[in-house]
């Protein structure tokens, strides 16, 4: 029963910071400020939907 929460609290945790593991791995500009918004808003679903689609726009001029 022990692993069961612990697995639980785990993918909660990966669930709730996915927008700052994903602007990590697409190497965003804007990660610390990802970081904050999705730590101080991302409970309100609003919060962590712009911190998630923040985090995979492209930062990147293309020339």
């Amino acid at each position: 029963m022990e692993s069961i929460i612990i697995f639980l609290i785990l993918f909660a945790m990966v669930v709730y910071f996915l927008p700052i593991i994903v602007a990590f791995i697409r190497k965003n500009n804007n990660c610390l400020a990802i970081f904050i918004l999705n730590l101080f808003l991302g409970w309100t679903f609003v919060g962590w939907v712009i911190a998630l689609v923040w985090a995979c726009t492209n930062t990147q001029i293309n020339r």
